[in-house]
């Protein structure tokens, strides 16, 4: 089965499940980069407002299609409740495109299950879903919940 793996990480939490992830499955990676700056203070804040207007942002030219793909992972952090921004952006841009997907979601500690339902607003019910906390991933508490999320 051919997959694929995008995600969007402004702290590289969700950059390390992504990665690890995929390098479970053997999928491709797209990082998605966007051409607005949400780093430090300022960026924290703007991304907080983008996600709850449900904006969409440029991103920076990708390199995978998702509709080469019998399985898309769509992985990104929680922000105020939603998806992040980029990630949201990703599948809006891509609507149609999706056919069999996985999402993942990482956050301080809530906002999972609203994050999760827009999510599935902006492209199609997922197959299956997992959400960890920062401390999950930074401490690799989640192998368990990660082998169920792949099977």
């Amino acid at each position: 089965m051919k997959s694929l793996v995008v995600y969007y990480s402004r702290s590289n939490i969700t950059k390390k499940l992504a990665e690890n992830i995929a390098a479970k499955t053997g999928a491709d990676v797209e990082e998605i980069v966007p051409k607005v700056n949400y780093q430090g203070k300022l960026g924290y804040a703007r991304g907080g407002k983008d996600a709850i207007s449900s904006k969409v942002i440029d991103l920076e030219s990708l390199k995978y299609n998702p509709e080469d793909y019998d399985v898309v992972y769509l992985g990104c952090p929680v922000w105020a409740s939603r998806p992040a921004t980029p990630l949201y952006s990703y599948m809006k841009k891509n609507e149609g495109k999706f056919t069999n997907v996985k999402f993942f979601v990482t956050a301080g500690g809530s906002g999972f299950d609203s994050t999760l339902e827009h999510m599935e607003k902006a492209s199609v019910k997922p197959l299956k879903t997992l959400a960890l906390t920062t401390k999950e991933v930074k401490k690799d508490l989640y192998e368990d919940k990660l082998s169920s999320f792949l099977e």
